[in-house]
């Protein structure tokens, strides 16, 4: 089934009175991989219709970012879109979404200057009002995100309960290759060895998950993946890490040492010109 695609406002409201029943919403950027087709999948599951977002959000990308080289393959995306069912693309130019330079923005507060906010200051920020515009825009019954941007996850959650947006808000696992690395748009940037090195943060992960699983606390957790970015930083390409951390998965704080139940290992870094995130969902125990 080929979907219908809409690129102005008009062209949507049309395709979304063409759906019949409820709808599902997959907001990317393009560039799809099997990790965008897996949140189709889970939107097809939940929702009558599907409809896919494809926009490169200028909002989000700060100086010196990758807006200017972030893959697009249109192409290629729509017939992706195809093969799993979806009804409706929506792939509108900058003008499109912001017809004029934005006055008029949301600000992600204090939960999104942390972590990956930190090293860039006002992507979530960015981030927010276009998953804030494309709701209104398409008003979906429910809207479907990946949980390898785990923070991206829980600010969009907060700020529905905030805001009072009706929607649905679910997460989906994270899809990774055969070797670990979990899928990215941004995974086609790396060289071979560069790709060889991006595998430790998978590995980092891995080892505190299992530290954890084995009855381990916070201290022991984050020392467990310590120990294999510390090898991959002294690689050739060498990674250069961001961050480690466990935090709370609804607030993104860190956690203390004293803390029990759910958490959040996160890590990024930065392989060649090619930043990297990735995370692993943790249940934790209090050491002693």
């Amino acid at each position: 089934m080929t979907p219908v695609i809409a690129r102005t406002r008009e062209e949507l409201a049309a395709a979304r009175k063409s759906v019949p029943g409820t709808l599902a919403l997959v907001p990317t950027m393009g560039a799809l991989h099997e990790g965008h087709l897996s949140l189709m999948r889970e939107a097809r599951a939940r929702a009558d219709g599907v409809a896919v977002s494809i926009f490169v959000n200028p909002l989000q990308f700060g100086p010196g970012e990758d807006f200017d080289r972030y893959p697009r393959t249109f192409e290629d995306d729509v017939a992706a879109c195809a093969r799993v069912g979806v009804d409706v693309v929506f792939a509108p130019t900058r003008d499109v979404m912001y017809p004029a330079e934005p006055q008029v923005t949301l600000k992600s507060g204090p939960m999104g200057s942390v972590v990956e906010g930190a090293s860039r200051p006002g992507h979530f920020d960015g981030m927010l009002t276009v998953v804030l515009k494309l709701l209104n825009l398409v008003r979906p019954d429910v809207a479907v995100f990946g949980e390898k941007d785990a923070q991206q996850l829980a600010l969009i959650r907060r700020m529905v309960a905030d805001l009072n947006v009706p929607v649905e808000i679910v997460g989906a696992p994270t899809v990774r290759e055969p070797d670990g690395l979990a899928l990215s748009s941004r995974n086609r940037y790396l060289s071979p060895d560069e790709r060889r090195t991006a595998l430790a943060l998978s590995r980092a992960l891995r080892a505190g998950a299992d530290a954890a699983a084995a009855g381990a606390g916070p201290d022991a957790v984050l020392g467990a993946a310590r120990a294999e970015l510390a090898a991959a930083a002294a690689a050739e390409p060498p990674l250069e890490p961001d961050y480690l951390v466990l935090v709370d998965p609804a607030t993104f704080t860190e956690v203390t040492a004293d803390h029990a139940g759910p958490a959040v290992l996160a890590v990024a870094g930065r392989v060649g010109a090619t930043h990297l995130i990735d995370n692993v969902p943790l249940q934790l125990t209090k050491e002693h």
